[in-house]
């Protein structure tokens, strides 16, 4: 499915390179919007989303980054947080409904 390195999906246990951390997030957010446009794999999708949120929280906490890059880090976590949080109760109602489908059968 992805191309990915997949030291992007580690996170990272030292984050003493800030530039590293904007790298990767930058390329996992990129690769979303590719594997998204492409629409194969929904589960993939929720993990990359899920990466990309914990890159940005881990980089909104760093202490030596300005506020500004801080601020913008930790408003798009929470945005990132909220598309994981909608999918995977997307993903609940649709298992769901597939079982009541199944169920009647």
């Amino acid at each position: 499915m992805l191309s990915t390195n997949p030291d992007f999906f580690e996170t990272p246990a030292k984050a003493d390179q800030p530039e590293l951390l904007v790298s990767a997030v930058l390329h996992l957010m990129s690769h979303y919007t590719v594997s998204t446009g492409q629409n194969k794999d929904h589960g993939a999708c929720l993990k990359l989303a899920s990466v990309i949120e914990r890159h940005l929280k881990i980089l909104a906490e760093l202490p030596e980054l300005g506020p500004v890059l801080k601020a913008t880090c930790q408003q798009l976590s929470e945005q990132w947080a909220m598309l994981v949080e909608h999918s995977l109760s997307r993903q609940g109602r649709l298992s769901m409904f597939e079982r009541l489908v199944a169920g009647s059968r």
